[in-house]
């Protein structure tokens, strides 16, 4: 879904599907490392994995990562408003030692499989079938194979770091730590606050999404979601049309969504998101995290998600854990003048070198 739609509202956790002129890491053959196209199979569900493993050219095994999208198709890139986020991620990482495997998602470039029939929980399964891919790469160091998870994939990572252990690190960007509630709620307040529309208009946008995110985590399980959100809905439109009428307007240009609204929210991916708490997962993580946050992102908000980054693993008695705030930068990770999403596609730089330098050192730091 192109967010640009509904600026009152988000019905998923992140998504920008603005295809237009890329930046691109240069090509073969002036890359100082190996590029490869991969495919491999998950024989439990018959989908077929498409992406690009690049390794270091050095003869010994390299410490390697798995980089995770966020919500929305992404192809391995991580294409996103022009920018390349994800090629250029790894493309500074393998210069610098680090074996990466970037993979298209489900129903995506060459990965088979329904997007939109899969949960968080699903993509949780298709990275561990990628951990199982590099284990069969003699290029990799199996022993030092870490995650990467962007947006939504924090919470990819965060549930297949709980289950494996074979994932040796893991880094955050701009990844989701909140339960899955509270993160449309936070999302959509900071949203409707910066959308260009009158107050009142901004008062109902917050009303309904409040009614429709607690009825969706309510009845989350039940098989009368769809009925109880189009009550919820009708019941809350007949007090608005009062209130509308007691503001002496003459035109409401504020429209609700609610038919795509339960379509979405009735589906498995929402039913599984809006329950999700990532307390039952990184307090199980004993491995080192780094989270990194730009403070202009209101797609995941950094405050919130940082503190929760550091609180959950050290209730596990995690301590090896750092977060940082990074003055300037959106959710991927441009520096930007504003924090609205219509900016992205007009920044001309690509993915914050800053931050590239404090991935790849924590990285190398650690194994």
């Amino acid at each position: 879904m192109n967010i640009k739609k509904a600026p009152f509202l988000i019905l998923i956790f992140f998504s920008i599907n603005i295809y237009c002129t890329a930046q691109n890491p240069k090509q073969a053959p002036s890359l100082p490392y190996l590029s490869e196209d991969v495919t491999y199979k998950d024989n439990a569900t018959g989908i077929v994995f498409g992406g690009t493993l690049t390794l270091p050219k050095p003869k010994k095994p390299s410490p390697a990562v798995i980089i995770v999208s966020g919500t929305g198709k992404q192809d391995k890139d991580g294409t996103m408003a022009g920018h390349k986020m994800f090629a250029v991620l790894a493309d500074y990482l393998t210069r610098n030692g680090i074996a990466v495997l970037r993979v298209d998602d489900r129903g995506v470039g060459k990965t088979t499989g329904n997007y939109d029939e899969a949960t968080t929980g699903d993509f949780a399964k298709d990275v561990l079938r990628s951990i199982q891919f590099l284990k069969t790469r003699k290029e990799i160091d199996h022993s030092k194979i870490g995650l990467i998870g962007h947006s939504e994939g924090g919470a990819v990572i965060s549930i297949v770091a709980s289950q494996s252990k074979d994932v040796a690190f893991m880094v955050s960007i701009a990844g989701l730590a909140m339960n899955g509630l509270d993160a449309l709620r936070k999302q959509n307040a900071d949203l409707v606050e910066a959308a260009k529309i009158p107050d009142h208009d901004k008062k109902r946008s917050s009303q309904i999404n409040e009614i429709m995110f607690s009825t969706a985590y309510k009845y989350a399980d039940s098989d009368s979601l769809e009925q109880k959100l189009n009550e919820a809905y009708n019941e809350w439109k007949k007090k608005d049309d009062e209130y509308f009428k007691s503001l002496n307007i003459q035109y409401d240009h504020f429209r609700f969504p609610i038919y795509m609204y339960v379509k979405q929210a009735t589906g498995p991916w929402y039913r599984f998101f809006v329950r999700y708490d990532p307390a039952c997962y990184i307090t199980k993580v004993h491995i080192p995290i780094l989270a990194l946050n730009g403070d202009k992102d209101i797609m995941v908000a950094y405050k919130e998600n940082l503190e929760n980054w550091a609180k959950y693993p050290a209730e596990g008695g995690n301590k090896n854990v750092k977060t940082i705030i990074l003055p300037g930068l959106n959710h991927l990770f441009l520096n930007c003048t504003t924090n609205d999403q219509s900016e992205y596609a007009s920044i001309k730089e690509e993915f914050s070198p800053e931050a590239l330098k404090i991935i790849s050192d924590w990285i190398l730091e650690h194994v």
